[in-house]
């Protein structure tokens, strides 16, 4: 096998293990941090977790300014309001505490309060030309693996569609991975934060950027979090199944870092921007059909063969092995009490073409191994509307 060219450069110090929230302080102080900003949102307040954060803090001799007005897919508005409480408080640390959305605003806020600007004006990869304030990120959700990566995902408030934001200088310095914080999470939020977990394990595993790095941190992750999602939402307090989703869904993120994603993020956006569908029941519906549509390339379908392998469907040269990791995808979808046709979300088919036009823009479709167009993917949601024949 011919080895493509890559770059692997790892930025984030990883702190796995139960209780390592208590930590927080230390690794702050010793980073230099004096003057912290804890970037949450409101359900990690009532879970009792951002009270935790601070008197870790606190205990520490250093000052917390705490923005816990995050929304679900924070927009720009989100940014902007961060960055003004930010620079008030003059602070020179930030601790990103919560799902993607606290994780993704303090990265924004990072850029911004350090750079200036527009958060438009970093959109794409490196355009960021001053040093940001050191970050470490805490996730509470094992779903976006946003701790791993250097991008801030940002919508925008009137269309809601998302723009990537990437800059080596965004990403945490330290990432703390405490699978007790996840115990809290509604089982709704486990099901879809898990599902869009292992969509990036999967998605990672066949773009055109993948690479041995990646292969290994996509391969790894399916592996804990095929075996785990289920357990999670059977036995909520089960702090192993806990943990290998949490670190799964940081492999997963590492993974995203090193080759991106691909055509079900491209179209679970549009998705999200028109019917405000959560993110993680659209990419339920859609990876099977994704799954099936690559591995129309015998070389896509070969790698589709490890992971059903792997999640021991069957064999991994099995001719059907494509089909049957689709089918256990869907399958999987179903068991978490997700939907797992657009016609249970009541998606309106005539705006078929207007999402397929956008989720032809996006910038996660550019790496999926199968070339496609809007054509390809209006198709693509026309087989997601009804079940599978």
């Amino acid at each position: 096998m011919m080895i493509p060219e890559f770059e692997f450069d790892p930025r984030t110090r990883v702190v796995y293990g139960p209780g390592t929230l208590n930590q927080l302080g230390p690794f702050v102080r010793d980073l230099g941090g004096r003057r912290v900003l804890l970037v949450s949102d409101q359900g990690i307040k009532e879970a009792g977790h951002e009270l935790r954060a601070v008197e870790s803090l606190k205990l520490c001799g250093l000052s917390v300014f705490v923005f816990d007005d995050v929304h679900c897919n924070p927009t720009t508005l989100d940014i902007a309001a961060g960055v003004e409480f930010a620079r008030s408080a003059e602070v020179d640390f930030i601790v990103g505490l919560g799902g993607g959305s606290s994780m993704d605003c303090a990265k924004g806020i990072n850029f911004l309060l350090t750079n200036g600007g527009e958060m438009k004006d970093y959109k794409g990869v490196g355009k960021a030309k001053q040093e940001m304030l050191p970050l470490i990120a805490v996730p509470t959700t094992s779903g976006t693996g946003s701790e791993a990566q250097s991008f801030a995902v940002i919508a925008d408030p009137v269309t809601h569609m998302k723009m990537a934001c990437g800059d080596k200088k965004a990403a945490a310095k330290i990432a703390i991975l405490d699978p007790e914080l996840t115990i809290t999470m509604p089982t709704s939020v486990t099901a879809a934060t898990g599902v869009d977990a292992i969509s990036h394990a999967v998605e990672s595993f066949v773009t055109v950027k993948r690479n041995p790095f990646s292969h290994q941190f996509s391969r790894s992750a399916w592996q804990l979090l095929s075996r785990s999602l289920l357990q999670t939402i059977e036995f909520p307090e089960d702090l192993d199944a806990r943990g290998s989703m949490l670190l799964g869904a940081h492999l997963a993120g590492a993974a995203i870092e090193n080759s991106m994603l691909g055509a079900t993020h491209a179209l679970a956006n549009p998705f999200s921007a028109h019917f405000g569908l959560t993110h993680g029941i659209a990419i339920g519906i859609l990876l099977p059909h994704v799954v099936r549509y690559n591995s129309e390339l015998e070389e896509i379908a070969r790698l589709y063969g490890i992971l059903a392998a792997d999640a021991k469907l069957c064999a991994d040269d099995d001719p059907e092995a494509s089909s049957r990791l689709a089918d256990f995808l869907t399958e999987t979808v179903r068991k978490t009490g997700q939907p797992t046709t657009l016609a249970e979300c009541e998606v309106d088919p005539a705006l078929f073409d207007t999402m397929a036009e956008e989720a032809a823009e996006q910038w996660t479709g550019k790496n999926n191994p199968r070339a496609m167009n809007a054509q390809s993917l209006k198709e693509l949601y026309q087989c997601a509307l009804r079940p599978t024949e």
